[in-house]
């Protein structure tokens, strides 16, 4: 699988609490010049950005970020605002709580909820596998299938682990068909990228893979 392959497949992220317009910015013309999916970013820039990329990269944003246990309503406002702004894909979180608790109705409700909100738009759904025992992450696999999501994601990146080739693995057994996967979180070089593809992985995100092909280029 060559790099621009594997490029295509990137929303190339920046969620740091510290970012900058002009860090932001600097995505978008990169994320622009070597042509990934789209550029991930903070919701309070996504009007800025979409103004911006005028059309010539998709952005996506965060909601429910990073912990996931905001109200089902204020995640459906802050989404309704992000596709409002000009986001095209979002990234939600999941209320965890909840998943200990067995109360699976209710993540599977509120996810509905979301993707309604999103009048149409790409919703993916971060689950934090690192927070997770196997059983759980199989249940939400049928949970996020049931719910009409576009994607199941492993990670926010700001919690105690990232993607994993086991994960990865155990989503594609596991969801129904039609919902994508995106890994995220550590994924550093091109070859980790490329198994996390091969074993059924849809969408990576990350940012270190611009990097390394700007470092190298």
């Amino acid at each position: 699988m060559d790099r621009q392959n594997i490029l295509s497949r990137v929303d190339h992220t920046l969620l740091a609490q510290t970012a900058t317009w002009e860090e932001i910015r600097g995505l978008i013309d990169d994320a622009i010049r070597y042509q990934t999916a789209s550029v991930c970013i903070p919701p309070s820039y996504v009007k800025a950005a979409a103004e911006y990329a005028a059309g010539r990269m998709p952005v996506c944003t965060v909601i429910g970020f990073p912990n996931g246990y905001q109200t089902t309503a204020v995640k459906c406002l802050e989404a309704r605002e992000a596709v409002e702004n000009g986001a095209q894909e979002i990234d939600m979180v999941i209320h965890l709580g909840w998943v200990k608790d067995g109360a699976y109705q209710a993540v599977e409700d509120e996810i509905r909820a979301v993707k309604e909100a999103c009048g149409g738009k790409l919703l993916k759904v971060i689950i934090e596998t690192c927070l997770l025992t196997d059983e759980e992450k199989i249940e939400l696999c049928r949970v996020v299938t049931r719910s009409g999501a576009d994607y199941i994601k492993t990670s926010t990146g700001f919690s105690a682990g990232g993607a994993t080739f086991a994960d990865i693995a155990l989503f594609k057994e596991h969801v129904g068909p039609g919902v994508k996967i995106k890994a995220a979180g550590g994924i550093s070089d091109f070859a980790d990228a490329e198994r996390f593809l091969e074993l059924g992985a849809d969408r990576l995100g990350t940012s270190r893979l611009v990097k390394l092909t700007k470092e190298e280029g």
